[in-house]
């Protein structure tokens, strides 16, 4: 591969023409709003070494002032090779390599799973989000001969999207946290969600020796399983046959679990993970840990000692409230299990700031509608609703035959003037919406 070739020699990668390191690699990609082959020539100048593009104007401009033609070259498809140039490097590494995706919590999950087998191993784990067609390729790129283990978490918003990246990573192992509704914009339907999904399971098949770890609670997963390849299953609801079985010791506000392994003793173990829900989360880290040979005390003190810091299922004690942020992602199956654990928290006062969920296409509205109406029934002294998928939806909205009183914001600027001039105190606050809301921005003003 000339391309890899060249890698080898110039093993940097930039998409970006703000940051060109010298002697790095130039990737013109194209979005939206930007187009890199615009600036690959600049990219060049900045000190790269090489530049793709898949403009022909690009590269006869730059040859018609003088550019070395060595430096720029042109393929059909910029994105394209920049996976391909990734799957090749990964190529060079015979490790493990976990692919991690779901509706909700593959974050989370992907976290864990990195504290616990860094016990024991280097572990090379995707950043942040980093999750899709661009981030996977820029994780992979990241393997070095140090690395003994490489977590890829994988991100959907459409058909075919979790195919691709899998095609990209090649994964040895992989988890899928749950299926339930998000980006139903994209996909069309619940159905359209998990044949998404489970495009990593069929990846997986095609791969011998992999494994697959998966929460045995969760029936719309095993409808999914392939047939001739290795399951390791968990439960948390004493399902048959698991490899780890975990019972829920108490949520107030921090999650506390018990797990043991087939014929083990149980382990009891406090987190700093806020949601009752974390526990698939945790017992899917335990089993990927066992799996791979993490010492079951090593397991339970990573998991202990990992303190979320994301706006993922997150505890933040001001100076006036205490807030349960989980502000990164929002859907109605995320939605819901926030509210519903969030109703188990022992307080005197309770708020709610709840942002709109976005790319639900023809069901928003329904959806929504549910959403007020779960909020309505939990007896909360303060909720505030946050966007325009919100409009309307109030006066539709009645508790025992009364209005429910509610207040709603057009976007987060409106919500950081209210808190300016109200400065809410003595409240235990749940703050949930999709990341576009940017609810995450008001933890610091609270």
């Amino acid at each position: 591969m000339q391309l890899y070739d060249f890698y080898r020699e110039h093993p940097c990668v930039t998409t970006d023409s703000r940051d060109c390191p010298p002697g790095s690699i130039f990737i013109a990609l194209k979005g939206e709003s930007f187009d890199g082959n615009r600036f690959a020539a600049a990219a060049l100048d900045k000190g790269c070494a090489l530049a793709v593009v898949d403009d022909p104007d690009a590269r006869e401009t730059y040859l018609e002032g003088g550019g070395d033609p060595a430096r720029m070259i042109l393929v059909d498809n910029a994105l394209q090779a920049f996976k391909d140039l990734a799957r090749e490097h990964r190529r060079q590494f015979n490790i493990p390599v976990i692919g991690i995706t779901g509706t909700n919590g593959k974050t989370t999950t992907k976290e864990l799973v990195r504290a616990v087998l860094a016990a024991k191993f280097n572990v090379l784990a995707t950043e942040g989000n980093f999750n899709n067609d661009v981030g996977v390729p820029k994780t992979l790129l990241r393997l070095r001969s140090e690395h003994e283990i490489a977590i890829v978490e994988m991100g959907a918003s459409h058909p075919g999207d979790i195919k691709t990246l899998a095609a990209t990573a090649e994964p040895t192992c992989g988890l899928i946290t749950n299926v339930g509704k998000a980006h139903l914009l994209g996909f069309g339907s619940l159905e359209g969600v998990l044949h998404t999904k489970g495009e990593l399971y069929d990846n997986l098949a095609s791969r011998p020796g992999s494994t697959i770890f998966v929460n045995a609670d969760n029936d719309l997963l095993a409808s999914i399983l392939p047939q001739g390849v290795a399951v390791e299953r968990y439960t948390a609801h004493g399902a048959p046959g698991c490899a780890v079985e975990g019972e829920l010791v108490a949520c107030d506000p921090m999650l506390r679990l018990r797990w043991r392994h087939a014929d083990g003793a149980w382990r009891e173990v406090t987190t700093h993970l806020i949601g009752s829900y974390n526990i698939d989360n945790v017992l899917a880290a335990v089993t990927v840990g066992l799996h791979f040979g993490v010492e079951p005390e090593r397991i339970s003190d990573a998991i202990e000692a990992y303190e979320p810091s994301n706006n993922r299922s997150q505890l933040v004690v001001t100076a006036r409230n205490r807030l349960v942020v989980d502000a990164y992602n929002a859907n109605p199956t995320s939605m819901a299990a926030a509210i519903d654990n969030f109703a188990l928290i022992p307080a005197e006062r309770k708020m709610a700031i709840i942002g709109e969920m976005r790319e639900l296409g023809d069901v928003s509205r329904e959806e929504h509608e549910r959403l007020v109406a779960r909020l309505s029934m939990m007896g909360l002294d303060t909720v505030w609703l946050v966007g325009h998928e919100f409009d309307g939806i109030i006066d539709a909205v009645s508790v025992n035959g009364q209005p429910f009183r509610i207040r709603r914001f057009a976007d987060v600027e409106q919500v950081k003037a209210a808190i300016a001039a109200e400065r809410p105190k003595g409240y235990t606050i749940l703050i949930k919406g999709s990341n576009g809301n940017r609810l995450f921005t008001l933890p610091d003003l609270l």
